[in-house]
């Protein structure tokens, strides 16, 4: 079975304070049932709107948070980011046991995991161009070493449904050769938007930019004094981390405190098999900065635990300025790398350098010990290759 690439996923938070709920109230009826006063309402129970209303709660605000769904969590618990990575385990599990093979990315692994044929078709030069060009073409090989296909450069200009399976027309991204591709199943990855379309942002005076995306400043104020808005609704990685660190942070403001979110040292994960994880700058964009830098790695297959486990393809890639030893940037790719990037996320955090981490006992053995070993081959050299 071939699939191509969809997952476009809606998500909102917005915080009002109770001045503010009899404007929206007017804009939206389902406010009717919220009549009573509070210090916040919070529209929206997905990552950023639960961690808002409890972080808000444990301030002393009398708070209110409203979720059209039976449950909270919102697209990440009940349909994306926690069912695709529970599938994404199972499969690996399933792999394990000797079937063929090995959301968007998550959704291509499992696919290929429980015997699919997979093929992505994809109009950039490159995958995931986020990725630091060195990790992301070791990434690319070790998922066509999975059976799966790319089809770079490459747009899709038809879809036939008339038959059992789908068919596509693709055509090179620059207007060239046509070609077809029969399919099962078609799944169509084509980003995510704010979802902010019945609140009656226009009516209260909302401003929002050509995207769709809510405007605030430091302190996550939109246009209307007392209406706030954080996560996937306002500029910046749609990711639920963010959306909570937003929350909290938004929340401290209202009660008068100070609060605070680096943009710069947000993790990214891929949720593959390996998976990906980064945070910091890539070496391209170090490079663009005209900072002198270094730049060590470590391969998992010297790492002890990977290799008892039998899961020992991947990197650990870590960059450092030359004169000081600061970390700019750690890319893992690996088994659990979602897990081994907060090492680097604090490290990063505090100002630390490679040797501030090759240099704090690491326990073993352990697949966080390759982040050590990394942290030595960029300020000196490692010990196990």
């Amino acid at each position: 079975m071939a699939m191509a690439s969809l997952a476009r996923r809606r998500a909102s938070s917005l915080l009002l304070r109770s001045a503010e709920l009899g404007r929206f109230s007017a804009a939206w009826r389902g406010f009717a049932a919220a009549a009573e006063e509070n210090d916040v309402v919070v529209i929206g129970g997905g990552p950023g709107g639960y961690v808002a209303a409890i972080k808000a709660a444990q301030l002393g605000l009398k708070t209110t948070c409203i979720e059209k769904r039976g449950s909270l969590g919102g697209t990440c618990l009940n349909v994306g980011c926690i069912p695709s990575k529970v599938s994404t385990l199972l499969s690996s599990y399933i792999g394990l046991l000797g079937l063929k093979g090995n959301f968007e990315a998550p959704l291509r692994v499992i696919g290929v995991r429980l015997g699919s044929e997979v093929t992505v078709v994809e109009f950039a030069p490159e995958i995931v161009p986020t990725m630091d060009a060195e990790i992301r073409k070791q990434f690319q090989r070790m998922l066509e070493k999975q059976k799966m296909k790319f089809l770079l450069k490459t747009k899709v200009v038809g879809v036939d449904t008339s038959g059992d399976g789908v068919k596509l027309t693709l055509e090179t991204a620059d207007g060239g050769k046509q070609s077809t591709l029969e399919a099962d199943v078609v799944l169509v990855s084509a980003g995510r938007i704010p979802f902010t379309e019945g609140l009656g942002l226009e009516r209260i005076g909302i401003q929002t930019d050509k995207a769709g995306r809510i405007t605030v400043d430091k302190k996550f104020t939109t246009s209307v004094p007392g209406v706030f808005a954080i996560g996937d609704v306002i500029p910046g990685p749609m990711l639920a981390h963010k959306a909570e660190e937003d929350g909290v942070a938004c929340v401290e403001f209202i009660a008068g405190k100070q609060g605070h979110v680096d943009y710069d040292l947000v993790p990214g994960v891929v949720y593959t098999h390996p998976e990906v994880a980064s945070v910091g700058k890539t070496e391209d964009q170090v490079k663009a900065t005209g900072v002198d830098y270094r730049v060590g790695k470590f391969p998992f297959l010297a790492n002890s635990r990977a290799k008892a486990i039998d899961d020992a393809e991947g990197i650990v890639k870590i960059i450092a300025e030359k004169e000081t030893d600061k970390i700019l940037g750690v890319h893992i790719m690996a088994p659990n790398a979602g897990e081994l990037i907060h090492e680097a996320v604090l490290a990063l955090h505090y100002g630390a350098s490679s040797e501030d981490i090759a240099r704090t006992c690491h326990a073993h053995p352990t697949m966080s010990e390759a982040l050590k070993e990394a942290a030595m081959a960029t300020y000196d050299r490692p010990i196990h290759i």
